[in-house]
């Protein structure tokens, strides 16, 4: 019976394991495993090799909180995973030469690195190195430091990493949402999730109390539309109008207690004189 109990157990504790959000330090890890072996195999320079962390940074932050929905078989989320993929590879473009790009699509692991297995979503990576503790290259110069700020939304949805490197990109096809093998590629990499009915769009109530992805675009951003500011930076300019409003009552309050105590001391001034009158009236009276 204990060993039943103790089995239920660590089945409860891998599914949470599961269907916890990488905390910013996993984020980081994963970034450069991932980025230390494409800048092993497709032999990047030190500039490329710091460009690919931050756009595999950017890529990884984002899904990490739409992971639990695609595994949930939410089919919205779905979608939105390959938006956050076509992105990456369309920033990557910009950075590799046209043959590095070519090899970089012909690599599953690097092209399309996240799958999902027995219930789990994992790093295609892992499974050509196995070892998730050796590396060939030291971190990027900003590994601690880099928390997003190259991605497309600060840039009214161009790619910063454009015109950066002095070679021809890749011009030929590489979107996956646009791509006739879309379905060939979601039944590869999620074919064991089965798609909920009618969960093609985002249920607002979801939408309000989900905890919103670090970088997240809310449309492909190589159709020419507006994409929307992150919430992130949404919440910071509130926070500011709360702080601001503070100020301006903490200032409010000061002025009147100033005036208060100003007021007081007026009036013990007036007290005091009208007892000097009263003193003098009553000498004069005796006189």
């Amino acid at each position: 019976m204990k060993r039943i109990l103790f089995i239920l157990f660590a089945a409860i504790m891998s599914t949470a394991v599961c269907h916890a959000a990488m905390s910013n330090s996993k984020v980081r890890k994963e970034t450069r495993f991932l980025t230390d072996k494409m800048a092993y195999e497709l032999k990047l320079n030190t500039e490329q090799y710091n460009d690919v962390y931050e756009i595999n940074y950017d890529f990884i932050s984002g899904i990490r909180y739409l992971m639990d929905d695609v595994l949930r078989g939410e089919e919205w989320a779905l979608n939105r995973y390959y938006d956050y993929l076509d992105i990456r590879n369309d920033d990557l473009r910009w950075v590799l030469s046209s043959r590095q790009y070519s090899r970089f699509m012909q690599a599953a692991y690097f092209f399309r690195p996240v799958y999902v297995s027995g219930g789990r979503w994992s790093f295609r990576i892992y499974v050509t190195y196995t070892n998730p503790n050796h590396f060939y290259y030291p971190r990027p110069y900003h590994y601690r430091t880099y928390c997003g700020g190259h991605y497309r939304t600060h840039y009214q949805n161009v790619s910063y990493y454009r015109g950066r490197h002095n070679h021809p990109a890749y011009n030929g096809s590489f979107r996956i949402r646009d791509n006739k093998s879309y379905h060939t590629s979601r039944r590869s990499d999620f074919g064991s999730v089965n798609i909920r009915p009618n969960s093609g769009t985002r249920p607002r109530v979801e939408q309000s109390n989900r905890r919103p992805a670090a970088n997240g675009p809310t449309r492909r951003s190589d159709a020419g539309k507006e994409v929307n500011v992150p919430k992130r930076e949404q919440s910071t300019q509130k926070e500011s109008v709360r702080r601001g409003s503070s100020k301006r009552q903490v200032e409010s309050n000061s002025s009147s207690r100033r005036s208060g105590g100003s007021s007081s001391s007026s009036t013990r001034t007036t007290r005091s004189s009208s007892r000097s009158s009263e003193k003098s009236n009553g000498t004069s009276r005796r006189n």
